[in-house]
């Protein structure tokens, strides 16, 4: 007769002589010149252009808020004088210019406007100036320079 103790060593015995591993003998699939298949979701494309799509999809959920307070004044208001709507609506996008025009400028060292430049010749030199007047007119403009 054999006791408990005896049944537990013999099962223990027994799982330490099974083999602890499988190799499945199915042979892998052949690799073929098949294109890959797009999964769902995202279309593959490169890091610059993911970086972008993410810089445009923030932009337009960041444009959710500024177009709902624009709907709830205009409804709030009832009525509104098309100028004031006009400078309203602009103000902002001429802001958005002049602070970039600012940083573009201070990236240049500011060595556009009112810089003062020093030109030193070793010969004859022949300076003409000319004023030129402009016609422009018209939404999509064709310049036409006249003058002497």
């Amino acid at each position: 007769m054999t006791t408990d103790a005896e049944h537990l060593i013999e099962a223990v015995n027994e799982a330490l002589q099974q083999p602890t591993a499988y190799r499945d003998p199915t042979p892998a699939p052949a690799i073929g010149t098949a294109p890959p298949v797009a999964q769902p979701g995202r279309p593959p494309m490169s890091q610059k252009a993911t970086d972008a799509s993410m810089v445009m999809l923030a932009a337009g959920a960041a444009s959710i808020p500024v177009g709902g307070t624009t709907s709830l004044v205009l409804y709030t208001l009832g009525n509104v004088d098309t100028t004031a709507l006009a400078i309203g609506a602009a103000a902002p996008v001429a802001l958005v210019l002049a602070v970039g025009a600012l940083i573009r400028a201070a990236g240049r060292g500011m060595q556009g406007i009112g810089a003062e430049h020093h030109h030193h010749y070793s010969g004859p030199v022949h300076q003409e100036h000319r004023t030129v007047s402009t016609q422009t007119r018209g939404i999509w403009a064709k310049t036409t320079n006249t003058g002497s």
